[in-house]
């Protein structure tokens, strides 16, 4: 059977430059991180600059003693409106943990590197490894001391989360409607640096643990929506 390929389903992230990069991080993907730093995170704090709705802020607090939480754009959810990049820099605090937008994503490895002590990390889709520019400012001087791989997929969607075990109702290009479960085109790994550890970067596949990581009411119900097509 061929594989579909309709946006709809298939989300791939290419976003216009002024967006909001809303794709938010399904909490079974940050637990799985929380599992792999282990050690004594819950007497540490935790900084969250691009909380969108919060679904990596809550799992972070499964974890984390303290976790401080904001986003440049206000989702309703009550947390601080505040640009990560702007103005002077924060204090530090133990861990920086965050799905940044993509096309700020080395602006937010400099600034967390810069106010984070132990550790900072950040989900970003595998293909970030590439590209000769952004070797030459980043990778070759401060590469990452980790990086995760995901053996499976991280299924995200604009605008919300979705189960990827649920049907959902989308419409493709020419607004036929049908119901599908959602997966994605796009490969996704936590970019890690543990500041006291630097060295060669290893990596280290995460194995497939999406089942052992959700939670209940993780989804709060997106899978209801339609899904337009995207891409």
């Amino acid at each position: 059977m061929s594989q579909n390929t309709s946006t709809a389903v298939m989300q791939r992230r290419r976003e216009p430059h002024d967006s909001l990069d809303d794709f938010p991080t399904p909490p079974w993907a940050t637990r799985a991180l929380c599992e792999w730093i282990g050690g004594p995170i819950d007497m540490m704090d935790c900084r969250e600059p691009a909380a969108n709705r919060g679904y990596m802020a809550r799992a972070l607090l499964e974890y984390f003693d303290r976790v401080e939480v904001a986003d440049i754009h206000d989702y309703g959810m009550g947390y601080q409106v505040k640009d990560y990049l702007f103005g002077p820099a924060p204090e530090k605090t133990c861990w920086t943990i965050t799905n940044p937008p993509f096309r700020l994503a080395e602006q937010f490895i400099d600034r967390a590197i810069e106010t984070s002590i132990e550790g900072v990390a950040m989900l970003l889709r595998t293909s970030f490894m590439e590209g000769c520019g952004r070797y030459s400012r980043l990778f070759r001087n401060r590469p990452p001391t980790h990086v995760l791989q995901f053996a499976e997929r991280v299924v995200m969607h604009k605008g919300g989360i979705v189960d990827p075990d649920l049907a959902v109702e989308v419409v493709d290009p020419r607004g036929r409607r049908t119901r599908r479960k959602p997966s994605t085109a796009t490969s996704y790994g936590w970019f890690v640096w543990v500041l006291n550890s630097p060295g060669p970067t290893r990596l280290i596949w995460i194995p497939p643990c999406r089942r052992q990581m959700q939670r209940p009411g993780d989804y709060m119900g997106f899978n209801a929506g339609l899904i337009a097509p995207h891409g």
